[in-house]
């Protein structure tokens, strides 16, 4: 069984964002049709920065329709929901079957602050899909995707609440560093600075990323950017109540490595374990060096138990995870890259 930390307790819909009735904001009603007419809105869902709605509409033509609306309510709102839309986007063109279809992004007109995301209604099944489907649905997604430009990052900042910086780069390492380097700035502004796990960063950032990913990316190897999901945990997959086919929501997409969506497997507190890992490479190759690809997979996983600690503030226990993980690392990889590059060329 995953351990779910008493920290992790869902939030609950506070009573005056619960609503029923047939009026939404002017916003929301001018991104469907034209002549569309609302039948029933009803209040969701809801996470610590958004509330949902389910909107069921009828079009001129008679056909019925229904959508999902997420409203973000903090300060980051319009990033977040454009983060949220563009991600959907690039996923759904590839894998149209396993991504709600986005509809449209926005202020609310009658409280601006909000952002809006919209996507067509799926009704789901709230378990985690069968493993070999699954990653079958994930392997598709990285191997029929392709960057825009040949470089790793994004076109917007994604992943939900924390906006992580997706600019452009030309290597992964350099996309990774930074990454993780933001990461950290971000969970010592939540959690409080912290001499002893700055040094372990500035260790993993000058030692292990250098070691565990510069080898895919010289004598001649290039990684190709591969569009990755970014916060696949068992909570943003689910199954479509009519088709039985796998679904994926709630994405921070980026054009990374095709392994960096496998670090949410790792970790105790997900449905998903290492056994999907194997699955996974199944369909998809593992990098070179192949020997690397659990520290790969370790390192990819440690960034998501930052992000973790910055996304929920309460939480003190990802902390101290990290920093044991971190220290694993560093003690492991002393030499950094030259070191291995040593004895690759002897």
């Amino acid at each position: 069984m995953p351990y779910i930390d008493p920290e992790f307790d869902a939030p609950q819909i506070p009573d005056r964002e619960r609503y029923e009735g047939t009026q939404v904001d002017d916003n929301v009603l001018a991104a469907l049709s034209n002549g569309t007419r609302v039948l029933w809105a009803a209040t969701h869902g809801v996470s610590f920065w958004a509330i949902t709605t389910k909107i069921d509409t009828e079009n001129p033509d008679g056909r019925k329709q229904s959508y999902f609306l997420k409203v973000y309510t903090r300060a980051a709102a319009q990033a977040q929901s454009v983060g949220e839309y563009e991600s959907t986007k690039a996923l759904h063109a590839v894998i149209p079957d396993h991504v709600p279809r986005p509809v449209a992004q926005g202020a609310l007109a009658k409280n601006p602050g909000r952002a809006f995301v919209m996507f067509e209604f799926k009704d789901m099944i709230e378990e985690l899909p069968p493993a070999a489907e699954l990653v079958a649905v994930i392997a598709k997604l990285h191997r029929e995707s392709h960057t825009p430009n040949g470089k790793f990052g994004f076109s917007v900042p994604t992943s939900q609440a924390l906006q992580l910086e997706n600019t452009w780069c030309d290597t992964w390492e350099e996309f990774f560093s930074r990454a993780f380097r933001g990461t950290v700035k971000l969970e010592q502004e939540v959690q409080g600075y912290s001499e002893k796990l700055q040094r372990l960063a500035d260790e993993i950032v000058t030692k292990v990323i250098p070691r565990l990913l510069r080898p895919m990316e010289i004598d001649g190897r290039r990684l190709k950017p591969t569009l990755v999901h970014g916060d696949l945990w068992h909570g943003n997959v689910a199954i479509d109540a009519m088709t039985e086919q796998v679904i994926m929501f709630d994405c921070g997409a980026l054009f990374g490595h095709h392994e960096y969506d496998l670090g949410m497997f790792r970790a105790a507190r997900y449905r998903t374990n290492r056994a999907h890992v194997r699955l996974y490479h199944q369909h998809a190759e593992i990098s070179y060096p192949v020997e690397d690809v659990d520290d790969r997979n370790a390192l990819y996983a440690l960034r998501v138990d930052l992000e973790t600690s910055v996304a929920w503030p309460a939480n003190k226990r990802m902390r101290q995870l990290a920093m044991e993980e971190m220290k694993r690392l560093v003690d492991k990889y002393p030499d950094g890259f030259e070191g291995w590059h040593s004895t690759q060329a002897s």
